[in-house]
């Protein structure tokens, strides 16, 4: 049986049996009823013994029996030629019952019922003649509507390939011709554009979830339909076609012709950029955008595109050239993301993105960085104020920048703090994306690193519009103080030596006295909040922060 989904909508047995022409015949199928659906490819009136040898496979034989052999042996021979014709046997029989025979013999029922071919036995005589025109009719009709739609679908398509039309907007096209969800992918199976049509996106991408970078495979009792993106030898992708309904010009063809306009589109973007960036853009989109339904449907998304969490540990990051470059602002686009590329690799896996609604357009990229929970470069080194991931950058930079760039520019990376979970990794984004580039933290080569750990009140005010992040940012800050009070069974206690110096950071005695302590026990307090936080209680941007995060954990919203 051919799959509808591949080929040109013709009548099925199906579709036969509920013609007037036999319905006047007073039809009974008496065997081979799995076969119902079966198309039919052409109708064929048949008379003697050897008209086996005449067929091609898919014809419904209309036939009285006239010619055929009285001999059982010889009976079931013909019988079994019948059913077995050509590559796929008949369609199916239509035995019309008369002088020839008055039941469907058994060897004939038997041979219908074992390779599920349909026998249809007419009770009443019909004119053969009306019922093989009007199933020609059907196929020809059939035939015609897959060649307009096959013409309309190709040059839709062609148009778009030779408009250079965006990736996503020609896998949407595709999506909507199929009424099925369909999906491009590059040649590391990683997710470049995704049409759903409304279909849960992590139930759609679980295949390639699964697949970790290896060829999909369709659920059990689905079927797909997936072409290869290529031209001139070269191979870019696969186009996919998730389960849908039947194509008059055959779900393949459109595909086919979707990966032609592709293919088109590739070859005319020479770098790869529009494909390599497509995919993080969406997905960039989606977080920033909040354009998910579900925290599956994201990860989902994440995970097809090649950047899990499980395991993991994810920075969310920009990085952006400051001062003059000495050349065109895409190739310090370009000198900025392979050198981030190289930075993380082999074990790290990156989405990154230009961030168009940035002030310096065109000249900040938007990064997701994923790694081992172990990497080294999730550490700093020996200067603390330098993270090794900052290290390895500088010295990939050193290695592609021109000759040509004035020693004056340098690539600002801002890191955020580093996230297992996917809400982290959303509020994560958010911070470093708003705080935009603020006062470095340290330098190493031509790279200048600011980071959302070091500088947490910096980023905070940059933030405060997405005020969320608020109550955990205070948490996070006093976490040492909170236990400390909790195992010490003393609840609030360097909490409020905390509130009454952060009021009065010149008056240590006024402070004192507030806290209700004596100056040589208050001071011990404070050096105690010194130790646990590892701070200096003089330093004016310690004593804001703290400030910052002692009103936070007070406000109503907070939950100890």
């Amino acid at each position: 049986m051919r799959d509808a989904g591949d080929q040109t909508a013709l009548p099925s047995v199906r579709d036969v049996l509920a013609l007037p022409e036999l319905q006047a015949g007073q039809p009974e199928l008496v065997a081979g009823s799995q076969g119902v659906d079966r198309d039919v490819r052409w109708a064929h009136v048949a008379a003697g013994s050897g008209v086996a040898e005449l067929l091609d496979g898919g014809e419904l034989i209309l036939t009285t029996g006239a010619g055929w052999p009285s001999d059982p042996r010889e009976l079931a021979d013909l019988a079994e030629g019948l059913v077995t014709a050509g590559a796929t046997g008949v369609a199916a029989i239509v035995l019309e019952l008369g002088q020839r025979f008055t039941a469907a013999p058994e060897a004939l029922i038997h041979a219908c019922e074992e390779n599920g071919v349909p026998l249809i036995v007419l009770h009443r005589e019909v004119r053969f003649v009306q019922i093989t025109q009007r199933v020609h009719q059907r196929i020809l009709a059939a035939q015609n509507e897959a060649l307009q739609a096959r013409a309309e679908v190709h040059a839709m398509l062609t148009e778009l390939g030779l408009n250079r039309s965006p990736v996503d907007y020609v896998v949407e096209r595709l999506a909507e011709t199929l009424g099925a969800p369909v999906l491009l992918e590059d040649t590391g199976h990683r997710v470049v554009a995704f049409a759903g049509l409304g279909a849960d996106p992590a139930e759609a991408l679980a295949p390639w979830v699964r697949a970790d970078g290896r060829e999909p495979q369709p659920p059990k009792g689905e079927t797909w339909e997936r072409v290869a993106v290529e031209a001139r030898g070269r191979r870019w992708g696969h186009v996919t076609a998730l389960a849908g309904p039947p194509h008059p010009a055959g779900r393949r063809t459109v595909l086919e012709l979707g990966a032609f306009a592709l293919a088109l589109g590739r070859l005319a973007d020479a770098e790869g950029d529009q494909w390599m960036q497509l995919g993080s853009k969406r997905l960039f989109e989606a977080l920033l955008g909040g354009r998910y339904r579900s925290d599956a449907e994201l990860a989902a998304q994440l995970a097809a595109s090649g950047l899990t969490l499980d395991g993991r540990t994810v920075i969310a990051a920009t990085l952006r050239g400051t001062g003059d470059f000495g050349g065109h602002a895409t190739l310090e686009r370009a000198t900025l993301e392979t050198a981030l590329r190289r930075a993380i690799a082999p074990e790290g896996r990156a989405l990154i993105a230009p961030d168009n609604e940035a002030a310096e357009s065109g000249h900040v990229l938007l990064a997701l960085l994923s790694f081992p929970t172990e990497d080294p470069r999730l550490i700093s080194t020996v200067d603390r104020d330098v993270p090794s991931l900052a290290t390895r950058l500088a010295h990939e930079l050193g290695m592609l920048v021109p000759g040509t760039t004035p020693s004056s520019w340098r690539a600002h990376l801002a890191l955020a703090t580093p996230a297992r979970r996917l809400r982290q990794l959303v509020a994560a984004l958010e911070q470093v994306r708003a705080a935009g580039r603020i006062a470095p933290t340290g330098e190493v080569g031509r790279v200048t690193v600011q980071q959302a750990e070091r500088q947490p009140l910096a980023h905070l005010v940059r933030a405060l519009a997405g005020a969320p992040e608020l109550q955990e940012f205070a948490t996070d800050t006093l976490a040492p103080l909170l236990a400390h009070d909790r195992a010490a069974g003393a609840p609030g206690d360097l909490l409020r030596v905390l509130a009454a110096y952060t009021a009065h950071p010149t008056n240590r005695s006024l402070a004192a006295k507030e806290a209700r302590l004596s100056r040589s026990v208050f001071y011990q307090r404070l050096a105690l909040i010194e130790d646990l936080l590892d701070v200096d209680l003089s330093s004016g941007e310690t004593i804001a922060t703290l400030t910052v995060a002692r009103l936070a954990l007070d406000t109503p919203t907070h939950s100890p």
